[in-house]
């Protein structure tokens, strides 16, 4: 049943009243919306990591070398700190202790005991002392006594006779092995050593360990004494035990004697292994400090060896804080770096839209975040302090790459986060702050490879400058040691402006921004493709040059980037050169190509300029910015020309097919950017201008206002971000650039002949 005739009552008509959503309201759909529910995930994370790096559950040491405290450190829990010089007079002590390890090789011995053997049996064979080798019987002499005269031939002979007596025969000779062999049993069981081996260090001066060759383990510990061969006392002796005649012992002592070698080998390798065993052995030396205990004292600055023992100390507490508290640190410290985050997002969203609000562009300006802040926190050790010099450089490339503004409030981020992690306070906030507000407002146009050195010798001035007032606010002394970490704060600054002249490229790279500089140096006209534009169309050169003058004219007009464009200007029509006798400029006095083909097609021709000259400018690696405006310089204008023959051939046929205005249309897109709104009318006009018989000013004004109002109203400018008052400005210089180029000539009398 139909109620379009009934009449609703007034509390009907109030409730069907809808009225726009509140701010609250507004909010809450906002926050409902994928997008953002996707940038807060990724500011979620991006804190997470941040607070991980900066191990947020940990609260830092404040203390640095050089800083007076205004009053005690005492130590807030007991703690032990390792003595070294203890420990090391320790170990070394268990060193000396330890014994060298040798090898035993008996066969030398038992080698020598048969050499006396056979030597004796050649002796007994000789009858008298004249029927033997008088060397072999010398080396049986026994030494004179000093002052002794040498003894007679007769007494030599009897000397012989006695000697050879005692071994004559067969039996004997047995008696003698074994004599020999028991005098030589226990030598040849622990070995003969010339001297203690020392090539370890010094060990064990007293006791030996010795096992065969072959075996691994040592079998026998053995005085050092008792193995030295010294003077031979030891086997002289136990020769004596063995033969009733002491002559004759000596006498095979002094055969010996001189033949005696060492029988043990050092080994090094279970030597050195038994002596890193007892060093790893021995525990560290401590000395132990309690609660309460002073550490340093009042106004006394802090030398390395206090800043190693209050980290010991800080190492010491941090461990004695319960699990639940360093929990909540970490949570509340994530929420508000998340806070922080939120709120940048919300100002790019509202306030700074564009290629910074891309996600892709939002990840990776989030990861470049988090590397600044690990790398400033492994640069604030004690050693370095140069944690001033990542944030900074951070700032410079956000500046670089979007707006000093954003580049600001990342940078006030990060400095918070970094004064928070290496718990230096305000102090470090406000000088992280001051240098990259400075770098920041200093990077501006680089049109010089000197711009970013000169940034940071003005960041570093004003980096010493603040360094030493904050220091006096905070009541530390003047003296040597503060001036020189002034001075040093200052130097990295410096450093920082040349590391970022270096990474100046890999930045514009990442980012797919173009500095003044690298505009410079691409708009040389010497470029591989300027230089076959001027080969194969040179007049759509001339065009191109044309139109870079007048356009960066009207863009720094209006504050744009006039350089961006006029380098963009020179390449916008490279796709021209592949078919350049299809371009009005080019073709001269020469019949047009289009009077063969039907409008259609050449409206194909005309427009395929776009495409090519894109991929040409693809292929030779130009740009992003600069290919933009080779796609976007005629949006979606109409081929008009063309347009209206067609139009013309169809009022010609009535039979012919309806024209299709899309078909007679650029591809696009619409300008994105106030740069390439300002190349779209600045190469209509100075196309149209060309066709000025009488370029008065009158008329080069009614030209440009007439294109850009039909640029206007067709919508060209609908994407740009272009203002009307923006408009009416850069048409006026466009037609003052005009006026120039057409200005009046004095006409010169001609030459006269004779």
């Amino acid at each position: 049943m139909s109620t379009a005739g009934q009449k609703r009552t007034r509390s009907e008509r109030v409730a069907a009243l809808e009225l726009p959503p509140g701010p609250w309201e507004q909010v809450w759909i906002g926050l409902r919306s994928r997008d953002m529910l996707g940038r807060m995930a990724l500011g979620l994370v991006a804190a997470v990591l941040m607070c991980l790096v900066i191990r947020a559950w940990e609260p830092p040491l404040p203390y640095r070398s050089g800083y007076a405290p205004p009053r005690d450190i005492v130590a807030r829990v007991p703690f032990a700190k390792v003595d070294p010089e203890a420990t090391k007079l320790a170990r070394e002590r268990a060193r000396s202790l330890v014994r060298y390890v040798y090898v035993q090789d008996p066969v030398p011995l038992m080698e020598l005991r048969a050499a006396l053997r056979n030597s004796i049996v050649r002796l007994t064979a000789a009858e008298t002392l004249a029927e033997l080798d008088r060397s072999l019987w010398r080396e049986f002499e026994l030494p004179l006594p000093e002052g002794a005269a040498p003894p007679t031939p007769q007494q030599q002979e009897e000397q012989f006779r006695e000697f050879r007596a005692a071994f004559a025969g067969q039996e004997n000779l047995e008696r003698l092995e074994r004599a020999l062999s028991a005098a030589f049993a226990v030598f040849e069981q622990r070995g003969l050593l010339q001297e203690l081996d020392q090539a370890q260090g010094k060990g064990n001066q007293e006791e030996i360990l010795i096992h065969p060759r072959g075996l691994a383990e040592p079998l026998q510990v053995v005085k050092v004494t008792e193995a030295l061969i010294g003077d031979g006392t030891a086997l002289q002796e136990a020769l004596r035990a063995q033969f009733a005649s002491e002559a004759v012992a000596d006498r095979l002592f002094a055969w010996l004697k001189p033949k005696l070698k060492p029988t043990l080998t050092p080994d090094d390798t279970q030597t050195s292994r038994a002596m890193e065993e007892a060093v790893k052995a021995v525990p560290d030396e401590v000395v132990r400090y309690a609660a309460g205990q002073s550490l340093a004292k009042a106004s006394e600055r802090l030398t390395p060896q206090v800043i190693q023992l209050l980290e010991m100390e800080h190492q010491a507490a941090v461990a004695a804080i319960p699990a639940h508290q360093k929990l909540m640190r970490a949570a509340t410290l994530m929420l508000l770096v998340f806070a922080m985050f939120v709120l940048c997002g919300i100002y790019v969203r509202y306030r700074h839209r564009g290629p910074v609000a891309s996600p892709t562009r939002t990840v990776t300006m989030m990861l470049l975040a988090v590397f600044t802040v690990a790398l400033a926190r492994w640069a604030s050790a004690d050693a370095w302090r140069a944690e001033v010099v990542p944030p900074m450089l951070f700032g410079m490339t956000v500046a670089l790459t979007d707006r000093s503004e954003l580049a600001l409030l990342l940078s006030a981020v990060l400095a918070f986060i970094l004064a928070v992690a290496t718990g230096h306070g305000l102090h470090e906030f406000l000088l992280l702050m001051s240098i990259t507000t400075i770098a920041n407002l200093n990077v501006g146009r680089i049109r010089s490879r000197a711009k970013l050195i000169y940034v940071g010798l003005a960041a570093g001035g004003v980096a010493v400058l603040l360094d030493i007032g904050l220091a006096v606010l905070d009541n530390q002394p003047l003296s040597w040691e503060l001036l020189s970490g002034a001075v040093r704060s200052g130097l990295w600054v410096v450093a920082g402006g040349f590391v970022m002249t270096g990474l100046l490229p890999f930045v514009e790279h990442t980012f797919g921004v173009l500095t003044d500089l690298s505009l410079l140096e691409l708009g040389d006209v010497t470029h591989p493709l300027l230089q076959e534009l001027v080969r194969r169309a040179p007049s759509t050169y001339n065009h191109s040059i044309t139109v870079g003058a007048i356009a960066e004219a009207a863009a720094e007009s209006i504050g744009a980037r006039g350089l961006l464009i006029r380098v963009g200007a020179y390449f916008h029509d490279i796709g021209k050169m592949l078919k350049p006798g299809y371009f009005i400029e080019n073709q001269g006095s020469e019949a047009s190509r289009h009077e063969a083909l039907v409008p259609a097609m050449s409206t194909l021709v005309i427009i395929a300029h776009i495409k090519d000259g894109s991929d040409l400018a693809r292929q030779h690696r130009l740009p992003q910015p600069i290919i933009d405006l080779i796609a976007q310089h005629h949006g979606t204008t109409l081929v008009e020309f063309f347009f209206d023959r067609a139009h013309g051939q169809k009022l010609a046929d009535p039979n012919g097919g309806e024209v299709d205005e899309s078909t007679y249309r650029y591809p696009g897109p619409k300008p994105q950017t106030k740069e390439a709104a300002v190349l779209m009318l600045a190469d209509a006009v100075e196309s149209a201008s060309r066709t000025l018989v009488d370029p008065t000013p009158a008329r080069i004004e009614s030209l440009v206002r007439e294109i850009a109002e039909r640029r206007l109203h067709g919508g060209q400018f609908d994407e740009s971000g272009l203002t009307l008052r923006e408009l009416r400005t850069i048409e006026k210089s466009i037609v003052m650039s005009l006026i120039s180029i057409y200005h009046g000539r004095i006409k010169y009398p001609e030459q006269k002949t004779a």
